[in-house]
C-alpha cells in the first residue's frame, strides 16, 4: 500500500513538472500581433496565469565591427561615442556637451522572493543587464562638429547608481539611486570639482526598480522625481512600497517631497508637453499576465493623478489575486493616455519639437523600448515616433530605429536613454552595445 503512495507521489510530482517544463519551453504565444496592444485605445485581452511566467529574453551579444542599428527611410545613423560601460541615461549641456550616466543596479537588489532573485539573476545575466555598475558619469564632447566625440572625460565617479541629471542655472543635481545631489556647474567644466550637496534622501532599500529619474518644473524650483516599485505588482506587502511607484515633486530650497501622481508601477522617462506645460512620464507595467498583458504605456500626468498599481491596471481592470496584505480602499483609477506595446519596457521618451529631423518626424514624441524579457514573440527592441496633434497622441506609432535584435533573436543592442543634441539630432543610450547612437 505505502509503495503505491509513493508511486502516486512520484507520478502527481513527475505530472506537475512535465506542466512546468511544458509552460517554460512552449508559453502562450500573444494574440495581439498587429498593434493591438498600442495607441489610445488599446485591446485588453483577459489574464492569463501558468505555473510559472513566461521567460523570453533576447541573448545579449553586442555588435559586430561594422554592424549598427537600421534608421527608418530618410534618416542616417552613427556612433556618437562607443567603448562605454552599460550607458542608461544622457543629459545635453547647453555648451553641447553630452553628458553619459554609466550606471547599473546597486549591489543587493532584487525581489521579495529568493526563488524570484535566483530566476531574475539568471535572465539579467543572460539579456546583458547584470553587470557591475561602473557608478559614473561621462562627458562627451565633439569640437569639429562631425556628430562623433573627440574628447571625452570621467565628469563624476564615485556616485550610487546614478541615473537623472538635471541642470538649473549654476546647479547640477545627479540622481543616484537612494538621493538626489546638487553640484556646483560652470559652463566648458569637464569634471566636477566640489563636493556634492544631498538635496534629499530617496526610498531605496531592495530597489527592485532602482533607477530615479530627475526633470526640473516649470518653475525651475522644483525637480519631478521618479520612483519605481519595489516588487512586480505589491507581493511584498504595502509597507517596502511607502514613497514607492510614484512621482514626486522635490522643492529645491527646503528640501522636502511632495507626492505628486502615485499608482505608477515603475515610471521612468519624463518630458515636458512644450504647447501645453504638461508633464509626460512612460511607464513599465505589471508582469506574469500574460503576453498580452499589460501594455506599458505613456501618459500625461496631473498633480494628484492615480493610476492604479497595484490594485488594478490601464484604468480599472482589476489585479488578479492581489496580495491581502494590500488594503480594499484605494482611489478610482485613471486610464493612461497611450499603450506603447506589452512587455516592451520603454525607458525614455523626448518630444520632437527641437529635434532638425525631417517634418514628418518633428511634432510628436520618441519612445525608447528596451525590449521585452517576457514576452512570446518578444516586443520592443527599438525607437518608436508617436505623432501629437494640439499637445495630445493622433495616431499609431511608427518605428524609427530597429535592428536592435539580429536575425537569431539575439541582441545586438537595447536603447534606453534618450536627448536632443544641440545639432537637433537624436541620441540613443544603447547599454548592450556600450555605444550612444546619433541619428540625424
Amino acid at each position: 500500500m505505502l509503495r503505491k503512495i509513493r508511486i502516486g507521489l512520484l507520478v502527481a510530482v513527475a505530472a506537475v513538472l512535465a506542466v512546468v517544463m511544458w509552460q517554460f519551453l512552449f508559453p502562450a504565444p500573444a494574440s495581439l500581433i498587429d498593434g493591438g496592444d498600442y495607441g489610445p485605445a488599446p485591446q485588453l485581452v483577459a489574464p492569463q496565469s501558468s505555473l510559472v511566467p513566461t521567460v523570453r529574453p533576447a541573448k545579449a551579444v553586442g555588435w559586430l565591427a561594422g554592424e549598427m542599428p537600421l534608421p527608418a527611410s530618410g534618416l542616417e545613423i552613427n556612433a556618437f561615442v562607443s567603448g562605454l560601460d552599460h550607458p542608461r541615461w544622457l543629459y545635453v549641456l547647453p555648451n553641447g556637451d553630452v553628458l553619459v550616466a554609466e550606471s547599473n543596479a546597486p549591489a543587493g537588489s532584487g525581489l521579495c522572493s529568493e526563488m524570484k532573485n535566483f530566476a531574475a539573476r539568471v535572465v539579467l545575466k543572460y539579456g546583458g543587464a547584470r553587470t557591475d555598475s561602473a557608478d559614473r558619469i561621462t562627458l562627451h564632447r565633439d569640437n569639429d562638429g562631425d556628430g562623433a566625440a573627440d574628447e571625452s572625460h570621467v565628469f563624476a565617479d564615485g556616485l550610487h547608481s546614478p541615473f537623472g541629471m538635471a541642470l538649473i542655472g549654476e546647479d547640477l543635481y545627479i540622481a543616484n539611486a537612494d538621493a538626489v545631489l546638487r553640484f556646483t556647474y560652470t559652463p566648458g567644466l569637464t569634471s566636477l570639482t566640489t563636493a556634492p550637496e544631498v538635496i534629499a534622501r530617496l526610498p531605496s532599500g531592495k530597489n527592485h526598480h532602482w533607477t530615479k529619474n530627475i526633470l526640473p518644473g516649470p518653475d525651475k524650483r522644483s525637480l519631478f522625481v521618479t520612483v519605481g516599485s519595489n516588487s512586480n505588482v505589491g507581493e511584498c506587502g504595502p509597507e517596502v512600497e511607502e514613497g514607492r511607484a510614484a512621482i514626486h515633486r522635490l522643492d529645491l530650497e527646503t528640501g522636502q517631497l511632495e507626492l505628486f501622481a502615485h499608482g505608477l508601477r515603475n515610471p521612468v522617462g519624463m518630458a515636458l508637453e512644450t504647447s501645453t506645460g504638461t508633464l509626460w512620464t512612460v511607464v513599465n507595467e505589471r508582469d506574469e499576465l500574460g503576453s498580452d498583458l499589460v501594455p506599458d504605456y505613456a501618459t500625461s500626468v496631473r498633480d494628484g493623478d492615480f493610476f492604479g498599481w497595484p490594485y488594478t491596471y490601464y484604468g480599472a481592470h482589476p489585479q488578479p489575486k492581489l496580495d491581502p496584505r494590500w488594503p480594499d480602499d484605494h482611489p478610482l483609477a485613471r486610464s493612461p493616455d497611450y499603450a506603447v506595446g506589452s512587455h516592451t519596457a520603454s525607458l525614455d521618451i523626448e518630444f520632437s519639437y527641437d529635434s532638425a529631423l525631417p517634418d514628418k518626424w518633428r511634432s510628436g514624441l520618441f519612445v525608447s523600448q528596451h525590449g521585452s524579457w517576457n514576452r512570446q514573440p518578444r516586443s520592443g527592441y527599438r525607437v518608436i515616433y508617436i505623432p501629437f496633434t494640439n499637445g495630445v497622441p493622433n495616431g499609431m506609432p511608427e518605428e524609427i530605429v530597429g535592428g536592435f535584435l539580429d536575425a537569431g533573436g539575439n541582441a545586438r543592442g537595447r536603447p534606453a536613454g534618450l536627448a536632443i543634441d544641440s545639432a537637433g539630432a537624436l541620441l540613443i543610450a544603447d547599454d548592450v552595445g556600450n555605444v550612444v547612437w546619433r541619428v540625424k
